[in-house]
């Protein structure tokens, strides 16, 4: 669902974020049709909420003060109350508008958001990962490791697309094959449910490579994600590179799945804070072999190409193309 929230008023300059379980980025859009402005990206544990966040924003940019906000947020968003799931950030959307003297203010799920940046995307901003080619008019997934992992959905319809919020990140990761089996079986005795979420993403893999290190003869230094990524595409670390591979292989089989469930002829898209900063590692691992394992459905799953975005925020320039949907009414909408 969506919610809108305003008073009759005006609509710019509109303020857009972007807000993770990390990072909260923010722009302005000046008026219909104008380019974002002022980027900035602010580290989310700095502040107690979105309100004081933005608040800092707006306060480094010599800018008019905003009359409305599109904010999308890593969350499922059904009501006025929004916790997001990440992040210990919890705030009600009326009460965050009338904070911020905003006439309007809507919030979406960030990965809704995105998806409405993919129609927008040219061929620099992508890197496709293997073969296949879009069908035109077929429905398009996205989904993206970061510090969670999120999905959506584009679902054709007779005037374009409309933007399918989901939670396909907490689905139940399978095993294909015995490491990855025992790798989710510890996980489950830590965790009880192991979601895809759980090891396809920041702490998932920390958590990977935890596991790949455990009985190794020698000690191992414990590493954050960063340095997990970093080292394994480097080679330049034996478990780090174990764990990459696993990640990448995995991404691959959910990636799968999901383009079997929606459809998703018309491409999937990967985005999200940790693949687009692999380089070409997720195109040498076996991300896209990974995704064509499907047995007696190899071959339609090979017709269908997978790209990586490489368009900078691009949660921002989806949350300011949803500025097209805003009418002048207020009113609480399913898509």
């Amino acid at each position: 669902m969506e919610i809108r929230m305003a008073d009759a008023g005006g609509m710019y300059p509109c303020l857009i974020g972007d807000i993770g379980g990390t990072h909260a980025r923010f722009a302005l859009v000046r008026e219909a049709g104008a380019a974002l402005e002022l980027q900035r990206t602010l580290e989310c544990a700095r502040f107690d909420g979105p309100g004081s966040a933005i608040g800092h924003y707006l306060r480094g940019v010599s800018a008019p003060a905003p009359e409305s906000a599109v904010l999308g947020v890593a969350t499922p968003v059904a009501d006025d109350d929004v916790c997001i799931v990440n992040h210990p950030w919890r705030f009600s959307v009326e009460s965050l508008r009338r904070y911020l003297k905003l006439e309007r203010l809507v919030v979406i799920n960030d990965f809704e958001a995105m998806a409405y940046a993919i129609p927008a995307l040219d061929a620099a901003a992508v890197e496709r990962i293997g073969g296949g080619a879009a069908v035109a008019g077929a429905a398009i997934a996205l989904l993206g490791p970061g510090t969670g992992l999120g999905v959506a959905t584009l679902a054709p319809t007779g005037e374009g697309y409309v933007t399918l919020a989901g939670e396909g990140g907490h689905i139940t990761l399978a095993a294909c094959n015995d490491a990855e089996a025992d790798v989710i079986r510890i996980l489950r005795q830590r965790y009880g449910h192991v979601s895809a979420e759980r090891l396809l993403s920041g702490s998932g893999l920390e958590d990977l490579y935890t596991v790949l290190s455990t009985g190794r003869s020698s000690a191992v230094e414990p590493l954050r994600a960063e340095q997990i990524s970093a080292r394994g595409t480097a080679s330049i670390c034996p478990i780090c590179s174990e764990a990459m591979q696993m990640f990448c292989a995995m991404l691959g089989t959910v990636a799968s799945n999901l383009a079997l469930s929606v459809g998703a002829r018309g491409g999937v898209y990967i985005g999200g804070g940790i693949v687009p900063r692999l380089g070409g590692y997720l195109a040498a691992s076996c991300f896209r072999r990974r995704f064509e394992e499907k047995g007696r459905f190899a071959g339609y799953l090979a017709a269908i190409p997978t790209l990586l975005i490489r368009a900078e925020n691009p949660g921002l320039i989806g949350a300011a193309r949803y500025l097209d949907r805003l009418g002048p009414a207020q009113q609480r909408m399913p898509h």
